[in-house]
C-alpha cells in the first residue's frame, strides 16, 4: 500500500499594512512558512519509518535527521524531543482516524449499521498499514515509556471507549443490546480490531485473519445475527 504523506498546507501570513504589496512581504513570508511546513512534514514522516523500523527505544534522532535530509539542529525548531515527535506523528496518523467515529451523526438506522460501518473503516485504514504499525508499536513499548502510553490513552482510546459507551446506551435503549452490562465495558466491542491489529504482525503468515468475518460474528455476538428476508 502507497505510504501516505504526512504534508500539512500552511496559510499565507497576514498583511501588516493595506498600503504594501502582497508580493513584497505575503510572498517571502509565505515561502518561508512553506518551506518550515515542508520541514517538519518530512520530519515527521522520516520520525514514522524509523519508529516502526526500530522501536521507540532505539529510534536516535541522527537517524530521523539524516532520512529527512536536515539537520539535527533543525528538528529542535520543531520539537522540544522525540517523545513529542511521536505525539505530533500520533495526532496526524491515528488521531482523525477516531476523530470521525466521534463526529458520527445519530444512527438513522440501527446502531449496528453504524458500528459496522465505522469498524470497516477502521479495518481499512489500519490493518496492514503504517497506522496499524503504529499501534502495534505502543502496545508493545508503551510499559516502557508510560507518557507516551497516557497520550495514546488521552488522545485516542479515550475518546473511542467514549464513544462505544454511548453508542451500547443507545442500543440497549433502543432494544438492540440486551446484556445491559456490556456499557460497562465497550472494550469488548472494539477487541476484534485490536486482535486484527495484532494479529496481523505476528501469525498472519501462519493463519490469515478475515478480520471482516470476524468482525460480523462479534457484532452477531452482541446484537443477534441478522435476519434475512
Amino acid at each position: 500500500m502507497p505510504k501516505k504523506s504526512t504534508k500539512a498546507a500552511m496559510s499565507p501570513a497576514a498583511r501588516t499594512s493595506a498600503n504594501v504589496p502582497a508580493a513584497s512581504e505575503e510572498g517571502p513570508a509565505s515561502n518561508r512558512a512553506t518551506r518550515a511546513a515542508e520541514r517538519r512534514a518530512a520530519i515527521v514522516e522520516a520520525a514514522m519509518e524509523e519508529f516502526i523500523a526500530r522501536g521507540f527505544a532505539a529510534t536516535r534522532l541522527d537517524d530521523i535527521a539524516k532520512r529527512a535530509g536536515v539537520a539535527k539542529g533543525t528538528i529542535y525548531l520543531h520539537f522540544k524531543d522525540k517523545e513529542s515527535m511521536f505525539e505530533e506523528l500520533v495526532r496526524i496518523v491515528i488521531v482523525p482516524v477516531v476523530a470521525r467515529l466521534t463526529e458520527l451523526p445519530p444512527p438513522a438506522g440501527s446502531v449496528r449499521d453504524l458500528v459496522e460501518a465505522f469498524a470497516r473503516n477502521f479495518l481499512k485504514e489500519v490493518i496492514g498499514t503504517r497506522r496499524g504499525d503504529l499501534v502495534r508499536l505502543i502496545v508493545a513499548e508503551g510499559p516502557r515509556f508510560p507518557s507516551v502510553a497516557d497520550f495514546y490513552y488521552r488522545e485516542v482510546v479515550s475518546r473511542g471507549i467514549a464513544t462505544m459507551r454511548t453508542l451500547i446506551e443507545l442500543g440497549i435503549a433502543r432494544g438492540e443490546i440486551q446484556e445491559k452490562d456490556l456499557a460497562r465495558y465497550p472494550q469488548i466491542l472494539v477487541a476484534p480490531a485490536m486482535i486484527a491489529v495484532i494479529w496481523q504482525s505476528l501469525f498472519a503468515r501462519h493463519a490469515p485473519l478475515d478480520a471482516q468475518d470476524m468482525l460480523r460474528v462479534h457484532l452477531d455476538l452482541i446484537f443477534g445475527e441478522r435476519r434475512t428476508t
